[in-house]
């Protein structure tokens, strides 16, 4: 289990796992392509509906190919927590995959404001989706 405090995968030596902790763990598992499990491991938590626990969610039921329905969660994200930079990159590339490029400039002018630049991460990653859209 990932343990936030050192940072690392250590053995689960109690029942007790944080929310805070498997939303973690099952974002790892989502960015390692094993997004069922990650959304079995959301399914755990005792507060399911927080920010980053619906961004992850859509991020693995997005990379599931359930575009729409990840929208859905992304959209859930930014009502809780409208400053949260990465779902808005996230949902701004589902709106990519959607073809809708407004949505998306939108999102991207969201998270300019958010990080009061163009250099954060999120708006590097979405700016790059939306111009790679237009290319093909």
């Amino acid at each position: 289990m990932f343990d936030t405090k050192a940072q690392k995968c250590v053995k689960q030596t109690s029942k007790h796992v944080s929310d805070a902790d498997r939303t973690d763990y099952a974002y790892q598992l989502a960015k390692h392509g094993r997004y069922e499990e990650a959304l079995a491991l959301l399914d755990t938590l005792t507060q399911p509906n927080t920010a980053k626990a619906l961004n992850y969610r859509g991020y693995a039921t997005r990379k599931l190919g359930r575009t729409d329905e990840g929208i859905g969660f992304y959209l859930q994200s930014v009502k809780l927590d409208p400053h949260y930079a990465q779902v808005r990159e996230y949902l701004g590339e589902a709106y990519v995959i959607k073809g809708q490029l407004a949505l998306a400039q939108e999102q991207l002018q969201q998270i300019k404001s958010i990080c009061g630049n163009t250099t954060c991460e999120e708006y590097q990653d979405l700016a790059e989706a939306i111009n790679g859209s237009s290319k093909t």
